[in-house]
């Protein structure tokens, strides 16, 4: 690690957190980390997100609704 990395306040959340954060199933965070659409840490067969990549991707995926009502 170089630059000053530091993962000690990162925060990983497993994919059933991210799932239910997003309100999604568990195969679609799969789907999301497979395509590299969302990046994650593979530790063995299990996968960890950081929790900064999640408000990222949500940020991002946010559609601008109508303001107004009429």
């Amino acid at each position: 690690m170089t630059n000053g990395s530091n993962f000690s306040d990162v925060r990983f959340l497993t994919v059933a957190e991210v799932a239910d954060v997003m309100r999604v199933s568990k195969m679609t965070v799969y789907r999301l980390v497979h395509s590299g659409d969302m990046p994650a840490v593979q530790f063995g067969r299990s996968y960890r997100v950081p929790e900064s990549a999640v408000q990222q991707y949500l940020r991002s995926a946010s559609v601008e609704g109508e303001s107004g009502t009429g």
